[in-house]
């Protein structure tokens, strides 16, 4: 009975050790194809960000609240100033509407004083990454 216990010990470390063997690591090579177009439209991104960096300017924060009357608010506002850039953001639980794009605080000040006449709590934000 011994001598079988330690006979299927045996056997058991063999089996490993010649499984082990034959166990290899991935070394194929991967060869990827990828469209000429994507790296085109990488490097217009690449040009485009530099313009979008949030910590080089200043926002307005004109909405804090629900989901339904942020894209109301939204729309308003495109409608009455057009020429200024305006998106909603999600900062949970609440959306908020921050506009425009500004690379001074004057700058900045100027247009709230104008869009104060139209919203009431409106902040002046330098939005952090």
């Amino acid at each position: 009975m011994r001598i079988q216990a330690s006979i299927k010990i045996i056997f058991s470390f063999f089996l490993a050790g010649l499984s082990t063997c034959y166990v290899h690591a991935q070394d194929h090579n991967v060869t990827v194809t990828q469209d000429p177009k994507f790296e085109q439209l990488l490097n217009e991104k690449r040009k485009i960000n530099p313009s979008l960096t949030v910590n080089d300017s200043y926002k307005i924060q004109i909405y804090n609240g629900s989901s339904e009357n942020a894209k109301k608010t939204l729309i308003e506002f495109k409608q009455n100033f057009s020429d200024i850039d305006a998106t909603i953001v999600f900062n949970t639980p609440n959306y908020k509407i921050w506009i425009g794009n500004f690379k001074t605080r004057i700058e900045t000040e100027r247009s709230l004083i104008d869009i104060k006449k139209k919203y009431n709590n409106v902040l002046l934000i330098k939005p952090s990454k």
